[in-house]
């Protein structure tokens, strides 16, 4: 089964199905928000 990890640190969620939470920033992700959500990037200088 894939790992989910949280959009903001990367961390990977528990619980489950519906909605995860994450253990380290504490931020609570719907599953259909997962596949929507923006992730940055590292910085690149021009």
């Amino acid at each position: 089964m894939k790992s989910i990890q949280c959009p903001r640190c990367e961390t990977e969620l528990d619980e489950g199905p519906i909605m995860y939470r994450c253990s380290q920033c504490r931020r609570a992700v719907y599953a259909a928000d997962l596949e929507n959500e923006y992730v940055s990037g590292p910085v690149v200088a021009a």
